[in-house]
């Protein structure tokens, strides 16, 4: 008999750890926890790398942002194409994978939390890079990126279930968030909006305490919390809400302008013959006119957002801002710099209130909203059009003021962009660009197993074919009535041809020389292999068909799936997931 090892001390460790991850609430809590902290701690190290850059590049001195500088020479700003070259480069690199690297929402999505630390360390190095160098773009997406890759690799680590692996990168995009801004409410519904995809009970006390984490870390670390300036005093009226819903409504107008004006940039920068390594490049060139004009561009804009609410500027010059930030932005992300529109969209969005607040005062003669309140409104409700995180906005403006009353009037505004954006648009800044590649994704609701369970792997194989061309009388010899229901029909090279139903064949007035394949339905209409079971069942709505052929991209049949058996596996895998969603955890039985 082969003698066999006795598992080591270690691996009994290591499954007796695995067991009460997998079956105790509380045990999978400590692990969020220190997948919070952990993500506070690549946060935090992350934006010391990134200013450090740019206090080298740009001389900054201790404690001053780069988008506060009252202005630069175009020689300082050469920083822009070299740090783009070296992007680019980073690029060029990275599509030797031949696949587009892999974000949380995405990965939440369609792969059942599994992220690939390559692809992280990828937009980890592009994004340092770019917001080091001055680029336009903000810090939030690596953030995100590390905190919910940390999360990823200890469930895949641990062997976790799908679920669980799910709620483990959004604790780790909460502490990541939370410990950027030292605002844990933010980060915990951040998790929830935009890499979880929806509120569950399963996820809230594991998400809850990784943002409490990344916030600890970063107080530990002597990091300040994010305190914004709000007026002294505010007076709400019933009116003011829909003032401010009005405010709501021009967010969502310029928060779709400035993700389609990207959109626009960058498919213009694609059709182009610039080479993926000079993109970056010549985009960095662009933007030193417009950082000469003001640095505020530059960067995401944490310096130069404090710097203009604490300051009165006139209205052309806060429009002439929004427009040159607007352009730099897209500039930017168009041009193939990496990095994300969290903050540069929440700045943007001071611009807009402001703006919004001055032209209200110059129609009616008097000052109908506080300027600093409408333009904290307008922060949030311009960052969740992009962004489409409505209560992560309005959660960022309560911890960074202490506020209720500004907050009351920041969710009429942010409700109603976020609202209008998801009807007109339909997409937040992170889908839009997937979309533009071809994925359907509009949230992070896990949608993958839809794409698993597609035609291919449903359809019966085996079926009984005749020819197309096969008259009706030697049908009736080769196909009695009672031996089935239907035959599929192919023509003379294999391909598919239609659906007969057999009893159809035996009707009255069909002559016994007429061919089968008059008889034949659906012959326009097939399943390719690969699509998904939510198209199959609007596929089978259209048609009103009892079953499909399923056919390769040549014609050639493959099999034919059943609607009632689709719709029962539909029902199955749909309420398998809503069992895992409400938390249900199962002690395994090895």
């Amino acid at each position: 008999m082969a003698s066999t090892v006795p598992p080591s001390r270690l691996h009994l460790a290591f499954q007796g750890l695995r067991l009460r991850l997998r079956g105790s609430d509380l045990w999978f809590i400590a692990l969020a926890l220190l997948v919070g902290l952990i993500a506070g701690g690549l946060t935090l190290l992350q934006s010391d790398i990134a200013r450090g850059l740019q206090s080298a590049l740009y001389g900054l001195e201790p404690g001053m942002r780069l988008s506060s500088l009252p202005a630069l020479s175009w020689t300082a700003l050469l920083v822009l194409p070299l740090g783009g070259l070296l992007v680019g480069l980073v690029s060029l690199a990275a599509a030797r994978r031949k696949r587009p690297l892999l974000d949380a929402v995405e990965a939440n999505a369609l792969h059942g939390g599994r992220m690939s630390m390559r692809d992280n360390l990828i937009v980890l190095t592009q994004t340092l890079l770019s917001n080091g160098c001055g680029a336009s773009v903000g810090l939030e997406a690596s953030y995100t990126q590390m905190g919910a890759g940390s999360g990823s690799q200890l469930g895949r680590v641990m062997r976790l279930r799908r679920n669980d692996v799910r709620i483990l990168v959004g604790a780790g995009a909460a502490g990541a968030i939370a410990a950027a801004f030292g605002a844990p409410l933010a980060g915990a519904f951040y998790a929830f909006e935009i890499v979880i995809g929806a509120y569950t009970p399963a996820a809230l006390a594991p998400v809850a305490l990784a943002a409490l984490a990344g916030a600890f870390v970063a107080d530990q670390a002597g990091i300040e919390a994010y305190l914004l300036p709000a007026a002294s005093t505010i007076d709400v009226r019933a009116a003011d809400y829909a003032i401010y819903g009005l405010l709501g409504c021009c967010c969502a107008m310029v928060g779709i302008g400035v993700m389609r004006l990207i959109a626009s940039i960058e498919g213009v920068v694609k059709r182009s013959p610039l080479p993926l390594w000079g993109r970056p490049m010549v985009g960095g060139l662009l933007l030193i006119p417009l950082a000469m004009a003001s640095p505020q561009v530059l960067s995401s804009g944490h310096g130069a957002l404090h710097l203009d609410l604490t300051t009165q500027l006139p209205l052309i010059w806060i429009g002439g801002l929004l427009a040159l930030k607007l352009l730099a932005s897209g500039i930017s992300l168009g041009f193939g710099f990496r990095g994300g529109l969290f903050f540069a969209s929440l700045f943007m969005g001071t611009l807009v209130g402001t703006l919004f607040a001055g032209l209200l005062a110059m129609a009616t003669g008097v000052p109908v909203v506080d300027a600093t309140s409408a333009a904290l409104a307008g922060m949030a409700a311009l960052a969740a059009a992009v962004v489409g995180a409505p209560m992560t906005m309005a959660m960022l403006v309560l911890e960074g003021t202490h506020d209720f009353l500004l907050t009351s009037v920041v969710m009429s505004a942010v409700l109603v962009s976020s609202t209008l954006v998801r009807q007109w648009f339909g997409y937040s800044f992170s889908t839009w660009r997937m979309h533009l590649r071809g994925e359907t994704i509009r949230s992070a609701r896990d949608v993958g197993w839809i794409h698993t369970l597609n035609a291919g792997r449903m359809m019966r194989k085996g079926v009984a074919t005749t020819p197309a061309g096969l008259d009706a009388a030697a049908f009736r010899q080769r196909f009695p009535l009672g031996s089935g229901s239907r035959v599929v029909l192919i023509d003379s090279e294999g391909h598919y041809a239609g659906i007969v139903q057999i009893p159809r064949v035996y009707a009255d007035g069909v002559k016994p020389e007429t061919p089968v394949g008059d008889l034949a339905e659906n012959r326009e209409v097939s399943l390719l292999p690969g699509a998904d079971v939510v198209s199959v069942m609007q596929c089978f709505d259209r048609t009103q068909a009892d079953e499909l052929a399923v056919v390769a991209a040549d014609g050639q049949l493959l099999g034919i799936v059943s609607e009632a058996f689709v719709r029962r596996r539909y029902a199955e895998e749909l309420d398998k997931r809503q069992r895992e969603l409400m938390g249900e955890r199962v002690e395994d039985a090895d």
